[in-house]
C-alpha cells in the first residue's frame, strides 16, 4: 500500500474476556522487552549506532524469539520500533542536539496484518498463548454514520493496515487505534495547482490536539492516541516524597545527603521520563502526518492543579518545552489555544454543558455522543486552533485565513468534517 496515502485513525474500545486479559498485558511485557533490549544494543555512545533494521534483525531476532513467546511478527515490529526511534535520536547527534538512548515504558504493543485481523465487530490479536478475539465496543448501528468509525472502518474506501493495542489504567479497558489508508484517494488537481503557486505557503494546514491531564492518559490526542500515564508519574512522585519525608524525620547529617541523593536520582528519572514521551508524541504527529501540535496554554493548566502539586506545574510545562526543543529539527511547529470549555464541549455537534462531561467518560446531552472525555477535549482542541485560523489569526505554520480553508470547509487532524459556515 502507497505510504503516502491519507491515513486516519479510529480509536476503538474492545471487550476483552476476562480470561484472556493476563495474555494481552503478557504480550505488552515481551513487546517492550524486545523494544528496550534492540535500543540497548542498538545506542551505542563510543562506537557508532546500527540504524539498520537488518541487521538489527540478524542480530537480535533469534535470540529474541528464544527469550519471549511473542510470533515472529511481533519481534520484528518491536526492534524496528526501538531501531526507528534510534535513527531519530542518531539524527539529533549529527545536529549537535542532547539526546539519549530511546527508552520504552507507555503500554502499546503494535500490531499489522500478519499479526492481528480486523474484522466487522471484532479483531483477533496474536499474543504468547495464541489468538484472542476482542469484541468491539460500538454504539448502535443506526448512530455510527457520523463516527469515525463509521466514515472510515465501515467504509470500503479506507483499509486498515495496522493497529497500536493500548491500555487504560484508571478503566481497566483496552483500546485498539487502528490505522486506515486511503491508497485511491487523490488531490483535486486544481486544489493541487493553486497551493504550489501561493508564496510556498500551504493552503490547507492539518494540526494534532493534545490534551494534558493529571490523571489516566499524560497526554491524548485527537488521533486517539493515550500516551503515558499521568498516575504512574504522580505514584513515583508520591513514593519519593514519603522516603524524603522519612529521612527529614530521621534528621541526621547521613540522612540530609541521601536525601539530595534520592531527589537528584528522581528528577533524572523524570525528566528522561518527560523526554521520552515528548518523542512518543512527536512520533504520533508524524505518523499522522500533521503541520502542528496545538497544546492548550501553560496558564490554563496552572489553573487546572492550581491546589495541587507544583512538580505536576512543573512536568507539563517541561513537557511543552520539550517538545518545542525536538520539534525545532522536524517540519512541526507548536502552538496553544486557550481550552476554556474544552472538556464541556461536545466535538460532534458543539453543545456545551458542564453535565456532558463525568471524570473520564463523555456523553452529550443534546446529541447522544459518548466518548473518552480526554479524547473529546483533544478534538476541541484541535477544532478551536482551525477556528482561530478560520477567523484571521496567522498559524506558526505560516498559514492565513484563506490558506487554511477549503473550498467547503476543514478536515482536521482525526477526520472530522466542519462545513465552513461553522468554523466563525
Amino acid at each position: 500500500m502507497d505510504d503516502s496515502a491519507p491515513r486516519r485513525t479510529v480509536p476503538i474500545k474492545l471487550a476483552v474476556p476476562q480470561e484472556r486479559r493476563g495474555d494481552l498485558h503478557q504480550t505488552k511485557t515481551q513487546f517492550l522487552h524486545c523494544t528496550n533490549c534492540t535500543s540497548e544494543w542498538a545506542w551505542r555512545y563510543d562506537d557508532y549506532c546500527i540504524t539498520s533494521k537488518n541487521k538489527a534483525e540478524n542480530a537480535l531476532y533469534d535470540e529474541l524469539r528464544e527469550e519471549t513467546n511473542l510470533t515472529a511478527n511481533l519481534v520484528q515490529k518491536g526492534i524496528r520500533r526501538a531501531i526507528e526511534a534510534v535513527d531519530a535520536g542518531v539524527e539529533k547527534l549529527k545536529k549537535g542536539e542532547k539526546t539519549s538512548q530511546p527508552k520504552f515504558d507507555s503500554w502499546s504493543v503494535v500490531y499489522d496484518k500478519r499479526s492481528a485481523t480486523f474484522n466487522a465487530d471484532h479483531a483477533t490479536l496474536s499474543t504468547p498463548n495464541g489468538r484472542v478475539t476482542c469484541e468491539y465496543v460500538l454504539p448502535p448501528e443506526d448512530e455510527r454514520e457520523d463516527t469515525p468509525f463509521g466514515r472510515y472502518y465501515e467504509s470500503d474506501d479506507w483499509d486498515a493496515s495496522s493497529a497500536t493495542l493500548q491500555y487504560g489504567e484508571q478503566d481497566d479497558t483496552f483500546y485498539l487505534h487502528v490505522t486506515l489508508k486511503n491508497p485511491d484517494y487523490e488531490v483535486d488537481g486544481t486544489e493541487r495547482q493553486e497551493s504550489e503557486s501561493r508564496d510556498d505557503t500551504t493552503e490547507n494546514g492539518v494540526v494534532l490536539g493534545v490534551d494534558l491531564n493529571v490523571t489516566g492518559a499524560f497526554a491524548v490526542t485527537s488521533t486517539g492516541e493515550f500516551i503515558g500515564s499521568a498516575d504512574y508519574l504522580t505514584h513515583k512522585r508520591d513514593q519519593y516524597e514519603q522516603r524524603r519525608k522519612r529521612l527529614q524525620q530521621t534528621g541526621t547529617r547521613s540522612a540530609h545527603l541521601t536525601i539530595q541523593s534520592i531527589g537528584s536520582r528522581f528528577s533524572d528519572w523524570s525528566l528522561d521520563w518527560l523526554h521520552n514521551r515528548a518523542n512518543d508524541l512527536i512520533a504520533e504527529a508524524q505518523d499522522a502526518d500533521v503541520d502542528g501540535i496545538i497544546f492548550e496554554n501553560l496558564d490554563h493548566i496552572r489553573e487546572n492543579i492550581a491546589d495541587g502539586s507544583k512538580f505536576q506545574q512543573w512536568a507539563y510545562a517541561k513537557f511543552v518545552e520539550l517538545v518545542k526543543y525536538k520539534v525545532e529539527s522536524t517540519t512541526l511547529f507548536v502552538d496553544t489555544v486557550n481550552p476554556a470549555y474544552t472538556s464541556q464541549r461536545c466535538s460532534h455537534c458543539g453543545f456545551t454543558h458542564e453535565d456532558n462531561r463525568d471524570d473520564k467518560e463523555f456523553k452529550c446531552q443534546s446529541c447522544g455522543y459518548e466518548v473518552n472525555a480526554d479524547y473529546n477535549a483533544a478534538k476541541n482542541i484541535a477544532n478551536r486552533y482551525c477556528g482561530y485560523i478560520h477567523r484571521g489569526q496567522k498559524s506558526r505554520g505560516g498559514w492565513a485565513a484563506s490558506q487554511l480553508a477549503l473550498k467547503s470547509g476543514t478536515l482536521n487532524v482525526n477526520g472530522d468534517y466542519t462545513p465552513a459556515e461553522l468554523l466563525g
